[in-house]
């Protein structure tokens, strides 16, 4: 008989300032909430403790990024030990004098720092200059093992990119995590909209499915105007964090526009029934894939 194994899960969704201590402190009242109601995974949102720097291209915005260990990560690491949870920080870390990464601490709850993930995929759209500010992970896909289980932590623009989420699979993750800062251009039409919403649902719970991995995916919240910019011009992130089950069943979703702690229990004991009914792990062709490697095929 498959053994049962349940996780409650918090996803804290929230607007951010421009003040980074001010984020910090609301993201801690949010993770002691978590805590109180039962959780002992708790999820913040992608650079949780500053505004999205990046719709612009400022060489003073990497004043904003942090050593780990550093301040933000030391404090979250008190905070942590102290409740009992394990938390998932995605923040700008400094790495190195001019090496900068778009990165997910995760300090387990004794308070260590259990592991960093570093986003491996980095964009560079309209609004989305990330390649300006951030350098790409060093390609270890590997889930951070903290006392909740093996957690295959990924961020943002990962999510489009479903050999990703298969290498996290591959390498043991019990659970996919996708902190992101994603939302729409105000200008853009209500049918557009829709179709980049569900688009960015759909892929995610495919990815969920594809593995048969229970998902996390805490997005921000709120309008941002583009720094130093039109007051009307930014992104408006459109909430809608949510958690699906091994088969892309949704288990809870956050609102659109308001902030939120999301609370789901999670059925770690699925992954290995829905494995046993849909084997596709077993009926893989490794045997055929290599030419995934190649950039195209001409």
């Amino acid at each position: 008989m498959t053994q049962r194994q349940t996780l409650q899960a918090a996803l804290i969704q929230q607007r951010c300032t421009g003040n980074p201590a001010d984020n910090l402190a609301r993201a801690t009242a949010a993770v002691e909430q978590a805590a109180t109601d039962g959780a002992r995974l708790v999820v913040l949102q992608e650079l949780f403790n500053t505004t999205y720097f990046c719709q612009t291209e400022n060489p003073a915005c990497f004043e904003l990024a942090e050593p780990v260990p550093g301040p933000a990560t030391t404090a979250l690491g008190r905070l942590a030990a102290r409740l009992g949870v394990v938390i998932v920080a995605p923040l700008f870390e400094r790495r190195a004098p001019g090496l900068y990464h778009n990165s997910a601490a995760v300090l387990d709850s004794d308070g260590r720092l259990a592991g960093i993930y570093r986003k491996m995929h980095i964009p560079d759209d309209p609004g989305y200059y990330e390649k300006f500010y951030f350098t790409p992970g060093d390609g270890i896909w590997r889930p951070i093992r903290t006392r909740v289980g093996h957690l295959g932590v990924l961020i943002c623009w990962d999510q489009w990119f479903p050999e990703a989420a298969r290498l996290m699979t591959l390498a043991g993750a019990d659970i996919l995590l996708y902190p992101t800062a994603i939302g729409w251009d105000p200008g853009e039409a209500p049918a557009e909209r829709t179709r980049q919403q569900e688009a960015w649902l759909t892929v995610q719970r495919a990815h969920a499915i594809a593995n048969s991995l229970p998902l996390l995916c805490c997005n921000r919240t709120g309008f941002e105007p583009v720094p130093g910019g039109n007051v009307e011009s930014g992104i408006e992130f459109w909430g809608s964090s949510f958690a699906c089950g091994p088969q892309g069943e949704m288990l809870a979703q956050a609102p659109a526009g308001d902030e939120a702690v999301l609370m789901v229990t999670l059925d770690l004991g699925r992954t290995e029934e829905v494995r046993r009914s849909w084997p596709f792990l077993r009926d893989r062709r490794i045997d055929s894939y290599g030419e995934l490697t190649a950039r195209w095929r001409d």
